[in-house]
Order: C-alpha cells, then structure tokens, then sequence
C-alpha cells in the first residue's frame, strides 16, 4: 500500500545557495519543492508536512497557499541540530508508512513512481547526475544498511535522499535523543535503525546545493522530458539533440503554450515561402520539426503538461502540413495527374497521425507502447519534414515530383501496415 503523507525536510538555512529556502528554488520553471509534491501526489501520497525554520516559515506557507497543498508546517526552533531533529519533530503527524524525502532534492517522475513502492532507503548503485565524491554513500549487508556516510570510498550505492519508513523510525529518533541532546543527522538514525535497502538504479535524481547544482538539475530535467515513445528516426537522431539544447535554454523564460505558438507561426511561414525560395522553405520547415519538439519538452520538465496542449499541438501541425504541401504542389506542378499524386502525398502525409491518434481513442491506449513494431515503421512525420527539406534543397522538377511520389507511397503504405499491426494485436487479443 503507497503511503499517504511525506515528511519533507527543510529546516537548513541553504548557506552556499546565498541564504536562500532551497525547497524553494526554481529549476526549470518550477519550485523544488512543488516538484516534489506534484510528483508524490500524482503516486497517491496526499498530505504533506514540512519541517522548516522560523525565518523560512513564511515563504513556505506563502507557497503552500499559493498552490493550495495540503500540508502544514512544523518549525524547528534549532535548525542548527542535526536533521535527525528535525524527523523526530515530525513524530505526531505521521501514522503508518509515510515518505521522508530531502526538502533540496530533484527527482525524475519514472524515480518517484518507483520510489514510494520500495522500503527503507531508496538507494542507486548507477547514479548518473550527482558528483559522488560528495555523496553521501551507503555499505549495505543483508539487504540493510549497514553504513552510511560521505568520507568512505567503499560503497555500494548512493543515498538519494528519498525513504518510505513507519513509525517505528521514531524508537530510533527517541533514543538519539537522549543520547545526543538533540543534535544528530539523520544519517546517524538511518544506520542506528538499520533499515531496509531498495534499489532504484540509474534513475534521475539530484541533490541541489549550489549554483552549479541548478544548472545540472536543470539539463537533467529537459533531458528526461523527452518522451518515450513516438519520436522517428531523424528525432531520435538529430531533432531531440537540438531541441533538448534549445530547450535548456528556454525552459525558465518561456511558456509550452508560447512554444507552440511560434513553432505554428514558423511551419506557416515556410508553406508561403514555398511561392518564392523552395530551398529555404524547406530548410525553415526542417527547422519548425526540430522546434516542434521543444514545446512537449518545456511542458513535461515544467510539470506542465496537458491533454489539452498536446491536442492543440497536433492539430496545428496537420494544419502546417498541409499548408506546405498544399502550397508547394500549387508553386511547383502542372500536370493534372501530379496533383493526383500530392493529394495522395496529402492525405496519406495526415492518415499517418490518424491512424496512431484513433487507436488511442478507441482502445484508450499508446499504439507505440502497444504494438512496438510501429515504432520501426518509416514514414513519421519527422522523417518526411527532413525528407521534404533534402528534396528541396536543389529543386527542379524531377526531384519536386520525386517528394510528392516518395511521400504517397511512403504514407500510405505505412498506414496500411498500421492498421495491419493493429488489427493483428486485437484480434489476438481476443483469442487469448
């Protein structure tokens, strides 16, 4: 069962990030903290408490208002104690498993999703962001910690900052106590309670102390944004290598929504230059491909992501499409029977999306995700913008009927092995 409240920790004073509450910290677009909320929320972990300092206190209830999260907070009175202090001041206000996770931490989704179903502490043996010299790193024996800390080079795995525990962290916390007056990190009640270890290897997780740390945490998060499925072989290849770069850039200045905006604007320009300099049209529509990405991009690593928006998103590419084929036939041809083969190319250029689309709509379900040969499949539309740009780039009209020809086979073709595949899973799926 997923625990339903997280203890999030965040009493430090952030001294080498100039003072600042680092829960509060933007990295692309987005505070550390809602991140961190949004994604527990979204694995079912309903109520939140922070423990936090009596200067950031203030901030922090801003910030939950502002967002209306249902949490509440708890003031340390001595930050300056170890953070295992801070735990046991959570003590009354959990019940039951809960998350204890590190108020400085950033977290991929696919790490959270798999993290609150493990036990103890979440540990990575592959950590891939993070520099480890400065880690705090984990020996386990019998599948418990058996020693945590930063100043030992014999280790198994890295702390992520992240545990899903029970109460009975707190015997633990109680007895430190006493012994200590108070002042004990939590890495001292960790290795005294010698919890359970859960691997959660190679997923993206940082901690952020400095600076530096935001930008890393930053190119982690556009790099993970990139979604899983879908993407062709020129995105996979050359498109995600620069939309990712753009977007890094972009992702604390500008909106999914203005993205999408000016990657239409930038596709429709390109079907009128079609009239006047088909070289550059095409090059400009390869362009609008690449940035045809960053949108999606800026969405997932901002948490912004929306049905909606990616409805929105694919009906205006259908109308660019169209737009430049429509555009480049009418510049380009004269016979009768060649527009018979661009309104081929046209259609077939707008079945393709269709034909995945209403899959979707009738089975409720990625036909990528469902049918992976589709995946292999030619003819998506990253690879037929690229397509159009190299015929383009020395346009005469051999190779302008070459396109349209390549681009009617091509599309239809693959939407007849579409509707092939598919029809092969369901109809085995009903006799199994």
């Amino acid at each position: 069962m997923a625990p339903e409240t997280a203890v999030i920790l965040a009493a430090g004073f952030g001294t080498r990030m100039g003072g600042k509450p680092k829960g509060l910290v933007m990295v692309a677009g987005r505070e550390i903290l809602y991140r961190t909320i949004r994604l527990l929320q979204e694995t079912g972990v309903g109520r939140f408490v922070i423990v936090t300092n009596e200067r950031y206190a203030p901030f922090y209830q801003e910030f939950i208002e502002k967002h209306g999260f249902d949490a509440e907070l708890i003031i340390n009175p001595e930050p300056g104690k170890g953070n295992g202090h801070s735990l046991q001041l959570a003590k009354e206000r959990v019940s039951g498993r809960f998350v204890l996770v590190a108020g400085d931490h950033v977290y991929s989704v696919a790490f959270i999703e798999k993290a609150v179903k493990g036990n103890g502490l979440i540990a990575d043996r592959e950590p891939t962001w993070i520099e480890v010299d400065e880690a705090t790193k984990v020996r386990v024996k019998d599948g418990r910690v058996w020693k945590i800390g930063k100043n030992f080079n014999d280790w198994d795995a890295a702390d992520t900052g992240f545990f899903v525990l029970d109460e009975g962290i707190f015997e633990i916390t109680e007895t430190l106590e006493m012994e200590k007056n108070g002042d004990y990190s939590l890495s001292e009640v960790i290795e005294r309670a010698k919890v359970p270890v859960t691997f959660v290897d190679g997923l993206d997780w940082m901690d952020v102390d400095t600076p530096k740390d935001i930008k890393r945490a930053r190119r982690m998060l556009v790099k993970t944004a990139v979604k899983g499925t879908g993407d062709g072989f020129i995105s996979r290849h050359l498109n995600r290598k620069v939309s990712t770069w753009i977007s890094e850039r972009l992702v604390e200045r500008v909106t999914p929504n203005q993205m999408t905006v000016v990657t239409f604007l930038l596709g429709i320009f390109s079907a009128l230059l079609a009239l006047v300099n088909l070289p550059l049209a095409g090059i400009l529509y390869q362009l609008s491909s690449i940035l045809d990405g960053v949108d999606g991009e800026l969405a997932r690593a901002q948490l912004r992501a929306s049905r909606l928006g990616g409805y929105i998103d694919s009906l205006l590419d259908r109308y660019v499409d169209g737009s430049f084929l429509a555009l480049l036939a009418y510049a380009s041809l004269k016979d009768p029977v060649w527009y018979l083969v661009a309104l081929l190319a046209l259609l077939g250029s707008v079945m393709v999306s269709y034909s995945t689309e209403r899959f979707k709509g009738a089975f409720c379900r990625d036909a990528y995700a469902e049918v992976s040969t589709l995946r292999k499949l030619p003819g998506k539309r990253d690879e037929r913008m690229f397509l159009t740009m190299m015929f383009l780039l020395y346009p005469v009209d051999a190779s302008i009927k070459a396109l349209f020809l390549t681009l009617a086979l091509l599309t239809n073709i693959r939407v007849f092995l579409v509707a092939y595949f598919i029809s092969k899973k369901v109809l085995q799926a009903k006799t199994i």
